[in-house]
């Protein structure tokens, strides 16, 4: 088990950026696949983007080309650059992480087992 701490989140404008930060606990971090999920209220979880242990990714089509996901195993820590905010985009982020040495990205909610408490983006329009 990991214990993962959200920060970043924030009130924008539509067209801003922002840049969350996931930090993790333990010593194997790359030995852990990593994603970035968000709900909207009335709405269910959705994968935003993961990044397997390797650095191998996939994005939701919604944000393909304006947000990127990396991480630094050094730190400990996986990122999520958001560039071009919409107001669609208003919804809280949670980080995830499961034990994984596999090569493919993971991309259902199901299939994390740790999950941050969440931080609160709100695109303005």
């Amino acid at each position: 088990q990991v214990q993962l701490v959200e920060s970043g989140g924030g009130l924008v404008q539509a067209g801003g950026s922002l840049r969350l930060s996931c930090a993790a606990s333990g010593r194997t971090f790359s030995a852990y696949a990593m994603g970035w999920f968000r709900q909207a209220p009335g709405k269910e979880r959705e994968l935003v983007a993961a990044i397997s242990g390797g650095g191998s990714t996939n994005y939701a089509d919604s944000v393909k080309g304006r947000f990127t996901i990396s991480r630094s195993n050094a730190k400990n820590t996986v990122y999520l650059q958001m560039n071009s905010l919409k107001p669609e985009d208003t919804a809280v982020y949670y980080c995830a992480a499961v034990r994984h040495l596999g090569t493919i990205v993971l991309v259902k909610s199901a299939q994390y087992d740790n999950w941050g408490q969440g931080t609160q983006v709100t695109v303005s329009s």
